[in-house]
């Protein structure tokens, strides 16, 4: 049964277009049978309340003319593709002199997963008040366009950082472009699509960007969660 239903999605998927105009296909089809049958049965053109064939085919009529407008909204309305984009910025791998090479290799471990298992494409952790990690693409600086630093001060005076932090909950910003805080994060792509502040225990956050709007599922939350868990308990003892 379950396999039977995955053949039906796959055509449906793959035949999206079709699916879309079977109302107007079978409203028009329906359409033409009601007329047909009313010239090849003799009936009088002009309808007539007290006849029951009448009163049916009016009914016929109206709802083959539903089906024919749901097939033109179901037509005129598409879902959007939502593509990758490219990050514009530069490649960048600051590490904090005062990381210890256990917790470096929890970081560069928590880069190649979250870049192998999500969207991820941008990746920096405060801790303690200082940037420990900032990977991936980097926003470029306009004078000599390399990678632009991140000012964990200037960051964790922001709306953003504070309210992830009282908040002790996991942010999700789907679709970064709507949010106006995004400009206290100068350090990522400008073209970042969707964002992740992940609070770190009471002393640090982690900040993911990735390429796709809306493209952090819910299980690359959960599971972000976890590892944030994880570099909690390296961190406090570096």
């Amino acid at each position: 049964m379950r396999q039977r239903q995955e053949w039906v999605g796959d055509w449906v998927r793959s035949n999206d277009t079709l699916v879309r105009a079977l109302p107007i296909l079978v409203g028009g089809a329906s359409l033409l049978a009601v007329l047909l049958n009313r010239a090849v049965s003799g009936i009088a053109a002009v309808s007539d309340a007290s006849s029951s064939q009448s009163r049916a085919d009016i009914l016929t009529l109206a709802l083959s003319v539903t089906d024919i407008l749901a097939g033109l909204v179901w037509l005129s309305i598409r879902p959007k593709t939502i593509s990758p984009v490219v990050p514009r910025g530069v490649d960048c791998k600051p590490v904090d002199a005062d990381v210890s090479s256990s917790a470096l290799r929890e970081l560069l471990w928590t880069w190649d997963s979250l870049t192998a298992a999500t969207c991820c494409k941008s990746l920096v952790v405060v801790y303690g008040g200082n940037c420990k990690l900032q990977i991936g693409v980097a926003a470029a600086s306009p004078e000599d366009g390399n990678a632009v630093n991140v000012d964990a001060q200037k960051f964790m005076q922001g709306s953003l950082y504070k309210s992830a932090m009282e908040s002790k909950k996991q942010s999700y910003l789907a679709n970064l472009a709507l949010y106006p805080g995004r400009t206290e994060l100068p350090f990522l792509p400008a073209n970042t699509q969707a964002l992740i502040l992940q609070p770190i225990g009471d002393k640090g956050i982690a900040v993911i960007g990735g390429d796709t709007i809306r493209g952090f599922t819910n299980l690359d939350q959960a599971w972000i969660g976890m590892i944030a868990d994880k570099l909690d308990a390296t961190l406090s003892k570096s």
